[in-house]
């Protein structure tokens, strides 16, 4: 038998089943016999473990000990070869439904690196002006109270709360314009350093209140223009890929709206309207609003998505586990949700006592690591795997990916992210310092 060569099994069997999932007749199988030709196409490779190319149009990795599929990249190095697998043994959550197969491309970039296009900028600050020109006391601040100032109108804070909601990871480059124009509304210094702006994701029900306050208040026309606002924000970010699947996603959820003003006005709550926003958003964009409705499968995305932008790396499962460590973990929780790949990797880790690094390190105000304390001693982790990306590009997807699983742990657990970042991204950045690219003045009087 000739052997397959690295990567084409993985690349042949996706293709097969994404040529399924788009046929018309798929919609048409019965659960049973959706999972029988998807099990015809699992893969095996050498040291044992089981690919599925399924739900969400990404690979899921069989549990040998459990039996569950956890979402993870497959291995580009390795050989793998189809195997027999009992059907009834795959769970539903692993068998795509269609539109899950639909979902908008986007991409794990942060924005220590690429910045925003001036076009894109220029864009958004020209509204902001605007928004920035109406009363607060016709758009009093109901929600984002401690970003902005007291006298700051709502209209900003929509479209504040819609870029770092629409954002895949709120991590700015401390010197970038697309924040430096919020400056002068800014209550107090935004979290970060001098370097980066590690910044608090909101949830959709700070920008449903928003809307939903003015409309209690009898001020209807005020609630139609902080919706339009928020749709004309997000136009504006369509064009970059970093925020695009929500941007679309929200602009589902609003336009409806602004068509029909009072659509929501039957809803007896916030959670009620934010309930009916998520309902007007098609199924293909499903996996954009895991956020706020999947709170434990986003996570598990966001994880793919980290090991997916470390596979650079030899042995990208440790490189991941190196970022995982530093998540806030008192409970224990964290490894049961991992691939046994991951789990080890992490497992190992903790033996050495080189997780939860970020709740209890201490680092300089620039975010670099401390010196040694006299005696030698170093408050600084001790070094587990070091992660050198190829390019500007990779190290942004790595510093997004990494970012959003810290932000995705914090909303499943309740875990805290540390204003100044995690510890690895933190380490990660510093060696980028050297290379940035923005070059116009820096403004960090309001920021």
């Amino acid at each position: 038998m000739t052997a397959v060569p690295p990567w084409d099994a993985f690349t042949a069997a996706e293709a097969e089943v994404r040529a399924m999932v788009a046929d018309p007749r798929w919609q048409g199988l019965s659960l049973p016999d959706r999972a029988h030709v998807l099990a015809a196409r699992i893969l095996v490779t050498p040291d044992g473990d089981r690919w599925l190319f399924g739900r969400h149009a990404r690979w899921h990795l069989h549990d040998p000990a459990d039996g569950r599929w956890h979402l993870a990249p497959p291995p580009r190095t390795a050989r793998a070869r189809q195997v027999g697998h009992p059907a009834a043994a795959l769970p539903d959550s692993v068998i795509p439904y269609g539109p899950d197969f639909h979902a908008e491309p986007g991409s794990t970039q942060a924005f220590i690196g690429p910045d925003v296009s001036a076009d894109l900028t220029e864009r958004l600050r020209v509204l902001l002006r605007a928004s920035g020109r109406k009363s607060e006391l016709d758009y009093p601040l109901t929600a984002f109270d401690e970003i902005f100032a007291s006298d700051v109108p709502s209209t900003v804070a929509a479209i504040w709360g819609t870029i770092m909601w629409c954002a895949y990871a709120p991590a700015f480059d401390g010197n970038e314009r697309l924040i430096t124009v919020f400056g002068e509304y800014l209550r107090r210094p935004l979290p970060g350093d001098e370097w980066v702006r590690w910044l608090p994701a909101p949830s959709l029900a700070d920008l449903v209140t928003l809307v939903t306050e003015r409309a209690r208040a009898g001020r209807s026309r005020a609630a139609i223009r902080l919706a339009a606002v928020m749709a004309d924000t997000a136009q504006i970010l369509m064009s970059d890929t970093r925020f695009r699947p929500r941007a679309l996603a929200l602009l589902t959820m609003v336009e409806p709206v602004l068509r029909q003003p009072g659509l929501d006005d039957a809803c007896p709550d916030d959670e009620a309207v934010r309930r009916a926003w998520l309902g007007r958003c098609p199924a293909r964009l499903g996996r954009a609003l895991l956020v706020e409705t999947g709170p434990e499968a986003h996570f598990s995305h966001s994880v793919y998505d980290l090991a997916e932008a470390l596979a650079f790396m030899p042995d990208p499962a440790r490189a991941a586990a190196t970022f995982l460590a530093d998540l806030s973990d008192s409970r224990g929780l964290l490894p049961a949700r991992l691939d046994h790949r991951l789990r080890m990797a992490y497992e190992g880790l903790a033996r050495a006592g080189l997780t939860g690094t970020s709740a209890r390190e201490s680092t300089e105000p620039d975010g670099f690591p401390v010196r040694a304390r006299p005696g030698g001693v170093s408050t600084a982790p001790a070094p587990v795997l070091e992660v050198t990306p190829p390019g500007r590009a990779s190290a942004a997807a790595v510093l997004g990916a990494a970012y959003a699983t810290g932000l995705a742990w914090g909303r499943l657990t309740g875990a805290k992210v540390p204003e100044r970042g995690l510890a690895r991204q933190s380490e990660l950045v510093s060696r980028l310092i050297h290379e940035r690219d923005d070059h116009h003045e820096h403004d960090s009087g309001h920021l």
